[in-house]
């Protein structure tokens, strides 16, 4: 049993909370990411590009799937930030200058996430397929005026509390300061987002756009996924 100034560190771990935190967020991370497929579920315009071709694939878009989209994301990603809270519990014996970093981050992430990203990112997409109908010669230019002043300071806020959560999870697998493994830092939502966008090589098809739409969604899947299948071993199983 690993131990930590003289004290066994699993004495202080929680396990079972920790693990049905960890099960909660994964849950709760399969259900943002199916609102993210109902919104990114289409093909762009390939005869424009830039923001205009990205914006092109939402034309068509169900007012239907735009609201379930943004209800699944308001729900799921405070709850995915609430679970969060499992890693936190892994890094506090070992570091509390790591777990309160780590803490500050996460709420943040459940601070602006849903609110202040995920549900105007869905107003933004609601604006443009609207003033496609009203005014296509400025749909555009009014939809990214428009995500600049209600979307883009949210974005902004979600970044930074994103990389100090982000830095602070790696440092502290990385240094052995919880009880998995160091490899298991692995196990961050940068390593799954980034692999995620990697579908962006497979071309514009309806598939590999609603897969990387839900590039944050596949992060907190695959380091839940990865922490409960490892969770044996790091208890010392």
């Amino acid at each position: 049993m690993k131990t930590f100034n003289n004290i066994g560190i699993d004495e202080k771990l929680d396990w079972d909370r920790i693990g049905h935190l960890m099960r909660i967020g994964l849950i709760a991370g399969i259900m943002v990411l199916i609102g993210d497929i109902l919104l990114g579920w289409g093909v762009s315009d390939p005869t424009l590009s830039g923001v205009a071709r990205k914006l092109s694939a939402y034309n068509k878009l169900p007012d239907s799937r735009i609201f379930w989209s943004a209800f699944l994301g308001f729900i799921g990603i405070p709850v995915e930030g609430l679970c969060y809270f499992a890693i936190y519990r892994l890094i506090v014996p070992y570091s509390e200058k790591f777990a309160h970093m780590y803490r500050t981050g996460v709420i943040g992430y459940i601070a602006f996430g849903g609110c202040g990203v995920h549900v105007p990112c869905l107003a933004v997409v609601f604006f443009y397929k609207y003033m496609m109908r009203e005014n296509p010669d400025k749909a555009v230019e009014l939809t990214i005026k428009y995500g600049t002043y209600f979307l883009l300071p949210g974005i902004i806020a979600f970044l930074i509390f994103f990389a100090i959560q982000s830095i602070a999870h790696i440092c502290a697998f990385a240094k052995g300061l919880t009880p998995y493994p160091r490899w298991c830092w692995i196990f961050c939502l940068p390593v799954g987002m980034a692999a995620t966008m990697l579908l962006k090589l497979c071309g514009n098809h309806a598939i590999t756009n609603a897969l990387t739409a839900g590039w944050i969604s596949v992060g907190n899947i695959w380091m839940f996924l990865g922490f409960l299948i490892m969770k044996n071993k790091a208890k010392g199983v």
